[in-house]
């Protein structure tokens, strides 16, 4: 079920956690909620090539928190090439002619070579691919339908990697952040969005300023096919080889009939291993250009010196020449209910999406209030489907705003002995109250009271107002950051009933329904999840689900370290989860000791 945005893809290649997850994004998004009333005083500027600016000085602050957000995401993709944002997002750690490498020269011959033999290679896919249309071959990944020039060509290609490895330096990019007293470098891709982030001493910034801006000015994409199978192996993790990954990412392909949004951000199984360094080139050159990107500085920072250290630094890098396109094809009105049944090892559960609107629109403020309504252990759907009918387990509500489109989600986990079909039930009940009768006005005010506790709790640190920063920025307008509190504010009663009304309709509707696959486990509640909410739970089953594949106890260690130091500043919601967090992660990392010390 989605209780956080699936989509989200946090990471920066192999380094830094198992999951490729920042466990500081995780406590920043995992309980976001909207900006109250508090506003974080943004300086924003312009350089001359294009590419803006924002500043918030934070008087007394030991660090900087820097990051830039690109402007494009999977839905700025086209069939063919889906997931290629996802696989820049892995590539903008591979270096620069400085950085990365022993033998800049050789490091180049040997991309060059590899380029070539990728070309033929090339032409013998498209010939497996032209059997595959006959039905010579059944799957063109198996390794016997391949064709045996193919198998010279892979075997040449492999020996180009190794003669590339020669030259490399491995992780320099955090060598050098880390050494300087950096902490938390990472990125994340999703449906709008590229974002990268770290943290560095005050006394670093200019340091930030040439390694960002060097990557953006000279990237070297090397190790680039071999990344690219990090990422098919990355996406047959997170969705082939999860209960319900490769039923939800149908799910939301049936959701989004017309839209982009309708593919997966880290790609289609075919376009990946498709996906050529030409290819790669003209999407960096087009999105990637100055005036696509923002960069978001969180600091004790002399706001005037920053900016001109940005344009020496920044304003180097030529202006794009091509106009960035549009995202021009819009999700057509639904006719009619969807509906969609699977059987999968999970327990009987219901999802279910509504079409609504885009971020920043004015109905996207009583949605956000009528999903915490619903959602949270003192919400509607918790009291109602829970502790008082008792046909669910589980049960959420959110709103999630993208930048071109919307959805409302809702669902719940089955009780043993109940049916999906009676929690879809009990769900649509509860907001069929919410449209013929005005919420209470106590029960507003508690909603809009939380509203602003989790705004005021978010400006603790320099790193949380960065990530807010770079998603509203990323999703058309970072001024929502101060704006959208006064607007969750000034929702009324009537306003969360008309909008309950317009988008909560049969035909606006597409339902999942998952039933245990027979011979299933019985899927028993994993017992340290026992009094967690509901995001609380969605966030510690994501990581259990991870941590099965992490092999590296120091990078365990890393992350452990980096959520240690950043749960103080955590509402007090979270930190229930947090802890439990913490747990496994020390367990996970216990047992990889463990094992290490039988095979000495």
């Amino acid at each position: 079920m989605r209780r956080t945005a699936r989509a989200e893809h946090v990471g920066k290649g192999p380094r830094m956690s198992s999951r490729r997850v920042s466990s500081g994004i995780v406590l920043a998004l995992a309980f976001a909620a909207p900006i109250g009333a508090q506003k974080i005083p943004v300086a924003e500027k312009t350089l001359s090539n294009g590419m803006h600016l924002l500043i918030v000085h934070r008087e007394g602050e030991a660090t900087v928190a820097g990051g830039w957000v690109a402007h494009v995401g999977s839905s700025n993709e086209r069939p063919g090439i889906t997931g290629i944002s996802h696989l820049f997002e892995h590539m903008m750690f591979k270096g620069t002619p400085t950085i990365g490498t022993k033998d800049y020269r050789k490091d180049l011959a040997v991309i060059g070579e590899q380029e070539l033999v990728r070309e033929e290679m090339r032409q013998e896919e498209a010939k497996m691919r032209a059997a595959y249309r006959r039905g010579e071959i059944d799957d063109l990944l198996k390794p016997e339908n391949k064709t045996s020039h193919y198998r010279e060509l892979e075997k040449k290609f492999d020996e180009l990697i190794r003669k590339q490895r020669e030259v490399l330096v491995k992780n320099e990019f955090d060598r050098i952040y880390t050494t300087a007293g950096g902490s938390g470098m990472n990125a994340f891709t999703n449906e709008d969005m590229t974002g990268y982030f770290v943290t560095v001493p005050s006394n670093k910034l200019e340091l930030w300023m040439w390694m960002e801006s060097d990557r953006l000015f000279h990237p070297v994409f090397r190790e680039f096919y071999a990344e690219r199978d990090v990422v098919f192996e990355e996406r047959r993790m997170r969705t082939e080889a999860t209960p319900l990954g490769k039923f939800e990412e149908s799910f939301e392909s049936l959701f989004w009939e017309s839209h982009p949004y309708g593919w997966p951000v880290v790609g289609w199984p075919s376009d990946i291993p498709a996906i050529t360094k030409a290819e790669a080139d003209a999407y960096y050159g087009t999105y990637y250009a100055p005036q696509n990107i923002t960069l978001i500085l969180v600091g004790d920072v002399d706001v005037e010196k920053t900016a001109r250290m940005a344009e020496r630094y920044f304003g180097r890098i030529p202006r794009g020449r091509a106009a960035i396109p549009d995202v021009v094809t819009l999700e057509v009105p639904q006719q009619a209910e969807k509906r969609m049944y699977a059987e999968a090892e999970a327990n009987p559960q219901v999802d279910i999406l509504w079409h609504t609107v885009p971020f920043g629109h004015v109905d996207s403020y009583p949605l956000q209030a009528l999903a915490q309504i619903l959602s949270t252990r003192t919400g509607r759907l918790y009291k109602g489907l829970v502790l008082k009918s008792r046909v669910a387990t589980d049960a959420f509500a959110r709103q999630e705003s993208r930048k071109w489109a919307g959805l409302f989600n809702a669902g719940g986990e089955a009780k043993e002995g109940r049916r999906p079909e009676e929690v879809e039930q009990a769900v649509y009940a509860e907001i069929d109250r919410l449209k013929t009768t005005d919420v209470p006005a106590e029960e507003l005010q508690k909603v809009k009271n939380n509203f602003a506790a989790a705004e005021y709790r978010r400006l603790s640190s320099n790193f949380p107002v960065l990530i807010q920063l770079i998603q509203s920025d990323g999703r058309g307008n970072w001024r929502e950051v101060n704006e959208s509190g006064l607007k969750i504010q000034a929702v009324t009663a009537a306003d969360v009933r008309r909008v309950a009304n317009r988008y909560f309709t049969k035909e606006n509707r597409a339902v999942a329904i998952y039933t245990r696959k027979a011979g299933a486990a019985g899927g028993a509640e994993d017992p340290d999840l026992a009094g967690l909410d509901d995001r609380g739970k969605q966030m510690v089953r994501q990581l259990s689900q991870r941590l099965q594949s992490a092999d590296d106890p120091d990078k365990l260690r890393q992350m452990l370290a980096q959520i240690e130091s950043q749960a103080a500043g955590a509402p007090p919601e979270a930190k229930p989860a947090i802890e439990v967090v913490k747990k496994k992660i020390q367990r996970r990392i216990d047992e990889l000791e463990k094992a290490k010390g039988k095979k000495g």
